[in-house]
């Protein structure tokens, strides 16, 4: 259960600035997961699965399995996706406005 539960607009809008906007749809080239991708810099990349995507991946679905954990490392050919998008030019790069 969250401690915290914001209803202020202005923090609302903060959260969905930090968690969702300029989020970049990348299919993974081998499963066709479907993630959202935003990079800040060269070296920071933010990946937001959801249900679906989680669903789609079989490299996903195996660790699921084998640790019961939510968190993992990358998995390489979605790694392999983003790096290919980005050279392609359909990510951007830098933080606008912290974001």
């Amino acid at each position: 259960m969250a401690s915290f539960v914001p209803t202020r607009a202005d923090t609302l809008e903060d959260q969905r600035l930090y968690t969702s906007a300029r989020l970049t749809e990348v299919a993974c080239l081998d499963c066709l997961a479907t993630v959202g991708v935003k990079k800040n810099s060269d070296h920071h990349t933010s990946v937001q699965w959801n249900d679906d995507a989680r669903g789609h991946c079989p490299e996903m679905g195996r660790r699921d399995r084998a640790d019961g954990r939510s968190v993992h490392p990358a998995c390489p050919r979605l790694v392999s996706s983003i790096e290919a998008a980005v050279r392609e030019g359909r990510i951007p790069i830098g933080a606008e406005d912290g974001y």
